[in-house]
């Protein structure tokens, strides 16, 4: 509860005007003093009286790619039965706060408020409480009251559409390696059943031709599996343009581009940062949590919550350890900022566990040495840029 300039003054007021009027015996000054008093007694009551109100509010979408529209949709009911709430409310979103035309609300009535949420920045929208503030006839007292909870808004980054992807590897029974889209268990020959065969396994229409029982004989085509490495540490992104660094939002655009472009041909990716936030224990772990917040529901959540976290070559030594001992997948996606240059010589020793490596390179002033340290380097201004270089790449 605050009381405002104005009730601070009649306050001051009542309590000079009451002493002066005992002091001198001046019964006018007195009743002045005591009705100055009794307004803001009376202001305080009546600001104390708590209305009651329910807040729902939705999301239109809960979740956006950057520059896309969404929308706030707020509904605020008065459930009280005896008296109309008086108020002047504000809905916080993000960092601005939004007017809500509660003035005079009728018991049993509601009103609706929708109202567009800017989404011009990757990130997590915090949208909420609505703070409803009560104020006496007098303007003497001031009560603000938050009323409901905090939804959030995920911007996702853009996604650039990429046609190409890594392919797999089928091994015949023979020895050969073939390149193949997908992996599954796939057919490859047939041969004469001998005993202990599962019947099952029987081509029985060749069999009938032949007249000899025939076996199928399938070949496992494994899949391929993407991890994708965004580097999150400072270190890595040191150019700022108006205390955002450009080349970091342009690594999560191309992460999440080719996450979504690996989930589309259904093959398992692994999205990783280099520098967890301070609740991730390791590297490898899910969850980009904010307290009061939903968790992230998947990795463009993830990217939509990650930022920029302290930590030089100790915290990229940690990770690249963890990636080289789990051995996540086949090919790994390493995207990074002109200050990790010097550090893709540890990058490239992962050439040993991941058969291929391609490294990102975003807002670096000179192009990256051609086979720096034995890797794939696609140097790009933006996620759009990568996009592009990334369906020339044919070194899987």
């Amino acid at each position: 509860m605050g009381i405002t300039a104005r009730g601070v003054g009649l306050l001051v007021a009542a309590v000079v005007l009451l002493g002066v009027g005992f002091r001198y015996a001046y019964p006018e000054l007195t009743v002045l003093g005591a009705a100055a008093g009794v307004a803001v007694g009376y202001a305080l009551v009546t600001a104390a009286w708590r209305p009651r109100l329910t807040v729902e509010r939705v999301a239109d979408p809960d979740r956006v790619a950057r520059g896309e529209p969404a929308a706030m949709v707020l509904t605020v009911r008065n459930t009280g039965r005896l008296r109309a709430a008086n108020l002047l409310a504000e809905d916080r979103c993000g960092g601005r706060l939004v007017p809500v035309p509660v003035l005079r609300l009728r018991p049993g009535r509601d009103t609706e408020v929708r109202y567009p949420v800017p989404t011009g920045r990757r990130g997590v929208v915090p949208v909420g409480p609505l703070r409803v503030t009560r104020r006496d006839p007098l303007g003497l007292v001031a009560l603000a009251r938050a009323y409901g909870g905090t939804v959030p808004v995920w911007v996702h980054p853009r996604i650039h559409p990429l046609s190409a992807v890594p392919t797999g590897a089928g091994r015949s029974l023979d020895g050969r390696t073939d390149s193949v889209p997908h992996g599954s268990i796939t057919f490859d020959s047939l041969r004469e059943y001998v005993v202990g065969d599962e019947l099952r396994r029987v081509h029985w229409r060749t069999s009938a031709r032949v007249g000899e029982l025939m076996v199928r004989e399938n070949v496992d085509t494994s899949l391929p599996r993407l991890v994708v490495v965004l580097d999150n540490r400072a270190a890595a992104h040191p150019d700022r343009a108006a205390g955002v660094a450009e080349s970091f939002e342009s690594g999560c655009e191309a992460a999440a581009s080719v996450v979504a472009a690996a989930t589309r041909e259904d093959l398992p990716v692994s999205l990783l940062l280099v520098a967890p936030p301070a609740e991730e224990p390791a590297v490898a772990a899910g969850g980009v949590g904010r307290a009061g917040l939903e968790p992230p529901r998947g990795p463009l959540d993830r990217l939509a919550a990650a930022e920029l976290a302290g930590g030089g070559e100790d915290v990229l030594r940690a990770a690249l350890t963890r990636l080289r001992q789990d051995r996540l997948g086949d090919t790994l996606v390493f995207l990074t900022g002109p200050g990790a240059r010097g550090d893709l010589g540890q990058v490239g020793a992962l050439r040993r566990a991941y058969p291929s490596v391609v490294v990102g390179m975003f807002g670096a002033a000179e192009p990256t040495a051609a086979g720096a340290a034995g890797l794939v380097v696609v140097d790009a201004a933006d996620g759009a840029e990568f996009a592009a270089e990334w369906d020339g790449i044919r070194r899987w």
